[in-house]
């Protein structure tokens, strides 16, 4: 029973920690605002656009990746048996696969930018959301 309990956690950490994910991305224009002439509707509009953006533009994205797969960790430790970090660092890996796939889906984005987002907001904040879920 623990073993079912322990991948539904999992399973509603990664469907949370999406929500967070979009909702900030969604907000992400609203508060800084892209330049004009930028579709960010598509991936190749993005793409298009990625060299008119400064580094502002990017702290939303980065947000919305380290702040989804935090969130996503915590619940599902909360969730599931604390003591297994094993749900947490699963949906780390599930959103760090999306963050390489961004990459390849917008790759002309700052190598910055890539090297952040995937050394940053994904392994270490699953691992932050585990140790929060702890307490």
């Amino acid at each position: 029973m623990r073993k079912y309990r322990n991948i539904l956690a999992t399973v509603a950490g990664f469907i949370i920690g999406s929500v967070v994910n979009m909702i900030l991305v969604a907000l992400s224009g609203k508060i800084i605002p892209l330049p004009a002439s930028v579709n960010n509707n598509t991936a190749e509009g993005l793409a298009a656009g990625m060299h008119l953006m400064e580094p502002k533009h990017f702290i939303f994205p980065f947000l919305a990746h380290a702040l989804g797969t935090l969130v996503g960790a915590f619940i599902a430790t909360k969730l599931s048996n604390p003591k297994s970090i094993v749900g947490p660092m699963v949906i780390g890996v599930l959103f760090l696969a999306g963050g390489i796939a961004n990459i390849f889906m917008i790759p002309n984005a700052p190598m910055w930018f890539n090297c952040l987002d995937l050394i940053l907001a994904y392994i270490p904040m699953a691992y932050l959301g585990y140790i929060l879920g702890r307490k």
